[in-house]
Formats: C-alpha cells, sequence, structure tokens
C-alpha cells in the first residue's frame, strides 16, 4: 500500500467536516512548514467558511518561505471567488513583501465587493513602495464615499497608513460637489489629524460641516 504524501494528508485534514479538526491541520501546518503545503493552504483560503480557520491558514503561510508563498498567492489576487481575492490580500498584507504591490490594480483597489476592497486598501497602503503614495492616494480618493460605516472608515485606515503625502487627495476630494464624497474626505482628515479621534465622531463632524454648506449666507 501507498503512503500518502504529506499535502494529501493535509488536503484531507483541511477538507474535514469539523472545523476544530481543519483549524488544529492549519497549525501543525505552519509549525512544520513544507514547501508542499503552500498549495494547499492556498487553495483551503478560497473556500474555507470558518473565520478562525481562515485566520490560522494565514499564519501557516507566513511560516512558510515567503517567495513560494507569494508566488502561489498573487494569481488568487485577480481569482473569480471573492473569498479567494480577499483572502489572499490579506496574507499578502501579513507576509509583507513588497513585489506584491504590483499586483493591486486599480480593478483591484475598486474591486465591487466591499471585503476585497477593505483587503486592497489595508494591504496596498501597507506595501506602498516609496514615491508611489501620492499616486496610491489619488486612486483611493476615487472610492470617498462609497459603502457603509466600517467600509469608509476601512477607507479612511488606508490613508492613515499612507500618511502626509496623501492630505493633497484628500484636500481635493473634501471640496466635491458630491455631499457623500465631502463628508468623507473631512472625517478622514479629521481623524488624520487626531488619531485619537473615533471615525464615527469624525464622520458626524464632517457631515456637520458638509450640511452647512446648503444654508443660505446672510
Amino acid at each position: 500500500m501507498t503512503e500518502s504524501a504529506p499535502s494529501d494528508r493535509l488536503r484531507a485534514a483541511l477538507e474535514h467536516p469539523d472545523a476544530s479538526t481543519r483549524l488544529e491541520a492549519a497549525l501543525a501546518a505552519g509549525t512544520r512548514p513544507d514547501d508542499s503545503y503552500v498549495v494547499e493552504l492556498v487553495a483551503r483560503c478560497a473556500v474555507e467558511p470558518d473565520f478562525f480557520v481562515r485566520d490560522m491558514l494565514t499564519w501557516a503561510l507566513t511560516r512558510h518561505d515567503p517567495s513560494r508563498a507569494v508566488e502561489v498567492l498573487l494569481p488568487e489576487v485577480t481569482s473569480e471567488i471573492p473569498q479567494a481575492r480577499s483572502q489572499a490580500l490579506h496574507t499578502l498584507s501579513k507576509i509583507g513583501d513588497p513585489i506584491a504591490f504590483a499586483a493591486i490594480t486599480p480593478a483591484v483597489l475598486r474591486d465591487p465587493h466591499p471585503e476585497v476592497a477593505r483587503a486592497a486598501w489595508r494591504t496596498a497602503s501597507g506595501l506602498v513602495p516609496e514615491g508611489a503614495q501620492e499616486d496610491l492616494a489619488d486612486e483611493l480618493a476615487t472610492q470617498f464615499g462609497r459603502g457603509d460605516h466600517e467600509t469608509q472608515r476601512s477607507l479612511s485606515r488606508a490613508f492613515a497608513a499612507i500618511g502626509f503625502r496623501a492630505e493633497g487627495a484628500i484636500e481635493r476630494a473634501t471640496v466635491s460637489p458630491y455631499d457623500v464624497i465631502s463628508a468623507h474626505a473631512r472625517a478622514t482628515a479629521i481623524v488624520m489629524g487626531d488619531p485619537d479621534t473615533d471615525f464615527a465622531e469624525a464622520a458626524v463632524e464632517a457631515r456637520r460641516v458638509v450640511a452647512k454648506r446648503a444654508l443660505p449666507r446672510d
């Protein structure tokens, strides 16, 4: 009887119906890294329903050779499966290899799925190379006003991660004729000016300022 390969055993364990078994399998794969595990771990990221298992899959991948992990993860950024895209981006942000920045195109930053877009913003702002911050900020500025509170807060955090080089893009957006864009940009500027300010409070203040624009002047 032929003994199954380690990667085959890992795949079987990651497909087990019990989440705790899958969690233990991912933990073991990270504790004892093997290059053959990378493909199985990445493939499971695309379909794993349990958040904690997905988080462990990402941790396991960070324990493997970065160049091998990044090589397998990069094609997932343009996968047809939204979860594959978001988890790949999340994992790339944890690995922190600057080479991944080139894969985060404008199309990725504008992904229609909020979870994917948030992961793209977070990863891009963390990996942006010196000299590319203003271009990234200009691209991210196209997303001002998008989505719910959590999505808007995520975008503001991305601007904060870029830092002062994002200020020009934010300032230009504050004077947008569209209230939702202007308010989001103003809230971002408030948070960047005082990091201790809660985004929800900043958003309320920004909407108040924008609302005053419509009032008649004496």
